[in-house]
């Protein structure tokens, strides 16, 4: 994302947590997230969690000043980013919400999209920079909204995944190839973004990652938060939750998510089929 912005002409300066992860051309090295904000029209953030967006924020919080953009593409608590964008209000500054889809190869090609949410003058505003990086905007409302909607996204890529891996595996163990599976799905109404994105992950069993699977899990427990908080049950979704999590117990975490499929393998390899979950 820093490395297209550079290549639109804009005026980058970078800083992550681990230096050594970010080599971007065209970009200055700034030594704090202060560093970053300070006399900056536009901070963007892409963090891991809630708690890493809050850490960077109140640091740069005491650069803040009246006209100040903050761009936050990481998907955390909608509530946690309306608190935030309150936050910088106080100081003049405007916090939008911009959770992004595409993955690793939408990022590189600049094929992301936005959802957001803020106010219509701020999103105006970064309409150059969304242009850099992505295809598509989509403002939904609010601060908090693109979250919202990020998060309900994500909870249909989790429980779409599933169904693919739990299909391929009782086909498997019935004789039925993954190779067939997967032609068959591809030629009917249950081929999806999903199942064509992972198809050759599936088959080859690469499970480098573009979305690794202890962040789909974090996902999923920012989505069974928000659930609790709008008073809604989500019963699938409380099951595919203890699958990643003993898949993240068993070292599959910093693989792609799609290696859940490994688990489920495991499973159907036991004598007699029998699983309990058992993760904390």
């Amino acid at each position: 994302m820093a490395a297209n912005l550079a290549k639109a002409g804009h005026t980058v300066r970078v800083w992550n947590r681990t230096r050594g992860k970010v080599e971007v051309a065209g970009a200055t090295w700034v030594d704090s997230p202060e560093a970053g904000a300070e006399g900056a029209d536009v901070v963007w953030l892409c963090l891991s969690d809630t708690a890493a967006v809050e850490e960077v924020a109140a640091a740069m919080l005491a650069a803040a000043r009246p006209g100040l953009l903050v761009a936050d593409s990481s998907t955390i608590a909608p509530r946690a980013s309306r608190a935030l964008a309150a936050q910088f209000a106080e100081r003049g500054a405007t916090w939008v919400d911009c959770p992004v889809t595409g993955s690793r190869k939408g990022a590189e090609a600049a094929q992301l999209t936005f959802i957001v949410g803020g106010p219509e003058a701020a999103i105006e505003a970064l309409q150059p920079l969304f242009q850099a990086m992505g295809q598509r905007v989509f403002h939904i409302g609010d601060n908090g909204m693109g979250l919202a909607a990020k998060l309900a996204m994500n909870l249909n890529v989790a429980l779409i995944y599933q169904g693919l891996c739990e299909g391929l595996v009782l086909a498997e163990k019935a004789g039925v190839s993954a190779e067939q599976m997967l032609e068959i799905i591809g030629a009917t109404m249950l081929r999806s973004g999903v199942s064509d994105y992972k198809k050759d992950a599936v088959l080859r069993h690469d499970f480098t990652p573009n979305f690794p699977l202890r962040l789909m899990l974090k996902d999923i427990h920012l989505m069974l938060d928000f659930a609790r908080e709008m008073r809604v049950k989500l019963p699938a979704l409380e099951t595919v939750e203890e699958i990643y999590a003993v898949a993240d117990e068993e070292g599959l975490g910093e693989l792609d998510y799609a290696a859940s499929l490994t688990l489920l393998e495991k499973w159907a390899a036991l004598p007699g089929g029998e699983v309990t979950l058992a993760a904390d």
